[in-house]
């Protein structure tokens, strides 16, 4: 059976679950990234279409090789670059991740892009996309060689940044530097998932609140190590609000 989201276990055995890409999402973002590809290589050819008269049978090779190293560098550069996102992925809210929910690496990327014409056969990523329904976290074959899968962003909790009650004093933003480290670090499935937990903490049964903020606090404390001085009088709960302040806050001022 098909899992609709990508669970993610902490030490203390607390579950999280990011949502996956479906088949149908994705699809959509490679034919936007095919379009954009075929734009790219449309400037090329006319760049070289100055010296087709001249050589003709070699223009043709030229076009082919340029079209293979397109198809391949743009989803290399843009996901190393964009965190995961190229631009069909971006406009469909999609992300590549590590399959353990971390942010994927240079290497991964590269494996999975460079089995992308292995995905692709026979016609179409007719493999790709047989792969995707028969796995349960709807991996393509580049997917399953690299480790990596790719999920839903949840951009949209950004906007539920107002309906947080703000402490007076954060002691994580007297550290700028460190401050600016969470915000590089944590991928925006964890942000999202912190800020969830925040606004509906309310929601949350005594045990599971507690167990659910000690695992977020886990995580999060793990990217970056602030002075003891700023944490040691803090509860996981109350680390977890001054990050998510942090994490989401466009002011940089401590």
């Amino acid at each position: 059976m098909k899992n609709e989201g990508l669970e993610v276990y902490t030490p203390e055995g607390v579950p999280f679950s990011i949502p996956l890409a479906g088949a149908g999402s994705r699809l959509v973002a490679l034919v936007v990234d095919l379009l954009a590809i075929i734009a790219l290589g449309s400037i090329v050819f006319s760049a070289l279409k100055a010296f087709q008269t001249a050589a003709p049978d070699a223009i043709g090779g030229i076009l082919t090789l340029v079209y293979f190293v397109l198809s391949t560098a743009y989803g290399m550069v843009l996901e190393i670059y964009w965190n995961g996102q190229t631009l069909g992925k971006r406009l469909l809210g999609l992300r590549v991740m590590d399959r353990h929910a971390r942010p994927a690496t240079a290497t991964q990327i590269v494996v999975r892009n460079l089995l992308r014409p292995v995905d692709s056969i026979p016609v179409f990523y007719l493999a790709g996309a047989l792969s995707c329904w028969l796995t349960c976290h709807c991996q393509r074959l580049g997917d399953l060689a690299a480790g990596t899968v790719v999920v839903r962003t949840q951009e949209s909790l950004r906007a539920d940044w107002s309906q947080l009650t703000r402490a007076k004093f954060n002691s994580l933003r007297e550290h700028p530097a460190l401050a600016a480290r969470l915000r590089q670090r944590t991928v925006p499935e964890l942000a999202a998932l912190a800020l969830d937990a925040v606004l509906r903490r309310e929601e949350l049964a005594p045990e599971a609140r507690v167990e659910v903020f000690a695992a977020l606090a886990l995580r999060l404390r793990t990217l970056v190590e602030f002075p003891a001085h700023a944490v040691e009088s803090l509860s996981d709960e109350q680390y977890v609000h001054r990050a998510v302040e942090v994490l989401y806050s466009t002011s940089r001022a401590a």
